[in-house]
């Protein structure tokens, strides 16, 4: 069966996590099953209590069934150049499609406007369809009630209603809505769901209506993508990733997820489940560089508003002025708990709602977020006066802590290590806020911070470097290897030729990496605290890449990467890692990834020259 099929009648409880397409509307996103599914849907935005999350219990979560009432071979693809997505439908009598979408008409910071907008056509013969939406509001935890007025279903709960329009007769069974309908070639029926309530009152959704919807909605992504300057041999690749990227903001605030989803399992079985639907400044950092790589520095404009309004700069002097994480709106309380009555994806618990990890020290994400800001004043447009100050602030308090064990990127509890990737972040915080003040001549303590800059460059070189394995480390202390290393050579701390650099890369290879993907590091010989075992993480596969085309080995770059690509869905989205057989595994589609990918296209092209 080809990439991106699925025959109903094999159908499991659960689709594989890859098996799914992504809408949103810069507020929220909803995930659609290739089986006409929807199965993770939070309202009205990412890190709302889901409404559907049959992914997460696939008999309790609650879902939106449709899809032909005989059995039918899919496949799914996106509208060209748009997050509009159509699964078709292939069945002995005939060929029918779902168009998902949420509409989206311009950038606006409004956000209680929810639509979501399923358009069913049947393109040739007579096919049989049937839907089924069953809300499950609060993590399948709220009860709600079913109201039949005016042809529409209204669903209430405490916290959320949703109004169900349908150009079809819907009826009501129970807590769910049904329908059963049949459409000739040519016909088609439109199914939306709006939230009501909080001013927004309820509306209709003829076929007309949708139709101006659609093309509205066409119109935005294409109108976006445009702006983008990449010319390179992925173009397809790279604009999917950045189409993607746009999905995971949050228009409101101009904050970035890491991820749409929570507790997709790293592990089937495992325990490793977490909640991305957050603003890591990390992550979120990185989203900018691949964005204004592209030449898409509204989104970065945007995430400088977000620290301005979200983000304050205080702290105690232990655990620094910034946390590693915010909500969407800023919320700097994001408190971890489980869901017991859920039983995972695929019985992989526990489900959890929150992230521990936000009051962890992970020193390296001032370096990523001062190179952001480095990025954009030198792509964008020229940082402010208060957006200095605020730079040196953090600059003073790094050149003051960088000599703290912390957590790290990988946010392990284990207990804080001196990483070696965290020191690297260290140095990048001061150098790129240095880089700034002598460009733009603006004042700065230049001595003390080259001071400090020059003193974690001679550490790295003294305690990161392992003589018995001829290879910089994970941590200080240890013969660790660990990928994030491969960030040494792109954050231009080493040379990517420098002999020290290669003789890293070929330990990394011969250790960490299997056919092209890339493992963060051996949990045997360096515990982090967690149980159970985890797939290659894909961020680090993308960073071997550009570490490979850096170092001059071309050939084995491009070969890595036509590989990497062949583990995307039929969608070309990517979860956080892959597993042994190839699977994605982790929270789905993940920014990390997707922004790794661009870098590497970018400098990939450049090395081919």
């Amino acid at each position: 069966m080809a990439a991106g099929e699925f025959c109903q009648s094999e159908g499991s409880r659960y689709l594989p996590i890859a098996d799914h397409g992504l809408i949103g509307d810069l507020r929220t996103v909803a995930l659609v099953g290739t089986n006409g599914t929807i199965d993770w849907y939070c309202c009205p935005r990412f890190d709302a209590p889901s409404v559907f999350a049959s992914i997460l219990d696939a008999d309790r979560g609650g879902s939106f069934e449709l899809a032909t009432d005989v059995p039918a071979r899919t496949k799914q693809f996106y509208f060209p150049d748009t997050n509009v997505l159509i699964t078709r439908f292939f069945a002995a009598d005939g060929v029918g499609e779902v168009q998902d979408f949420m509409p989206i008409t311009d950038d606006s910071r409004e956000i209680d406007r929810h639509r979501l907008i399923r358009r069913v056509m049947c393109v040739r013969g007579t096919l049989p369809f049937r839907t089924l939406v069953a809300p499950r509001f609060g993590y399948a935890k709220e009860p709600h009630t079913v109201e039949m007025r005016d042809g529409k279903a209204i669903f209430a709960s405490p916290a959320l209603s949703l109004t169900l329009t349908a150009s079809v007769p819907i009826d009501c069974d129970g807590q769910d809505v049904r329908a059963q309908f049949k459409l000739h070639e040519g016909e088609q029926a439109v199914f939306a769901l709006d939230r009501v309530g909080n001013g927004v009152p309820p509306r209709s959704c003829h076929l007309v209506e949708a139709e101006k919807q659609f093309a509205a909605t066409v119109n935005f992504w294409r109108r976006w993508l445009s702006a983008s300057r990449y010319r390179g041999r992925w173009r397809e690749v790279v604009h999917r990733s950045a189409l993607t990227l746009k999905l995971l903001t949050y228009a409101p605030t101009g904050g970035i997820v890491a991820a749409p989803t929570t507790s997709l399992p790293e592990q089937i079985g495992g325990g490793r489940n977490w909640d991305y639907r957050y603003v890591w400044i990390r992550d979120a950092a990185f989203c900018l560089y691949a964005l204004l790589r592209l030449g898409f520095t509204e989104e970065a404009e945007a995430f400088m508003g977000f620290l301005s309004e979200h983000v304050t700069l205080s702290g105690d002097g232990l655990s620094g002025p910034l946390q590693i994480m915010y909500g969407i709106d800023g919320a700097t309380e994001l408190p971890e708990h489980e869901l017991d009555h859920l039983e995972g994806y695929q019985g992989s618990a526990p489900v959890r709602v929150g992230n521990a990890a936000v009051d962890q020290l992970q020193m390296d994400i001032y370096g990523a977020l001062i190179d952001s800001i480095y990025l954009y004043d030198k792509w964008a447009q020229p940082i402010s006066s208060d957006r200095w100050d605020e730079v040196c602030t953090l600059v003073d308090w790094v050149c003051q802590n960088w000599d703290k064990p912390d957590e790290g990127i990988w946010e392990t509890r284990g207990g804080r290590k001196n990483f070696v990737y965290s020191r690297l972040m260290c140095w990048v915080a001061i150098e790129r806020a240095m880089r700034v003040a002598i460009h733009r001549g603006l004042p700065a303590e230049i001595p003390r911070w080259r001071h400090a800059r020059d003193a974690i460059y001679r550490q790295i070189m003294r305690h990161g470097w392992s003589p018995r394995l001829h290879a910089f480390v994970q941590h200080f202390g240890g013969d660790v290897l660990d990928a994030s290393v491969l960030m040494m050579p792109m954050a231009k701390f080493v040379s990517p030729t420098d002999p020290k650099w290669l003789s890293t890369l070929d330990a990394l290879g011969e250790e960490l990496v299997s056919d092209s993907l890339v493992y963060r590091y051996n949990p045997e010989l360096s515990p982090d605290g967690l149980q159970g075992i985890e797939g290659t993480f894909s961020i680090c596969s993308f960073w071997y890449v550009e570490a490979l085309a850096r170092a001059g080995r071309v050939d084995e770059a491009r070969l890595a990467f036509e590989k990497m690509l062949t583990y995307a869905n039929h969608l070309g989205l990517y979860a956080e890692q892959i597993g042994h057989t190839g699977e994605q595994l982790g929270n789905f589609p993940q920014a990390f990834t997707h922004l790794a990918l661009i870098s590497a296209a970018f400098n990939l092209d450049h090395a081919l020259g």
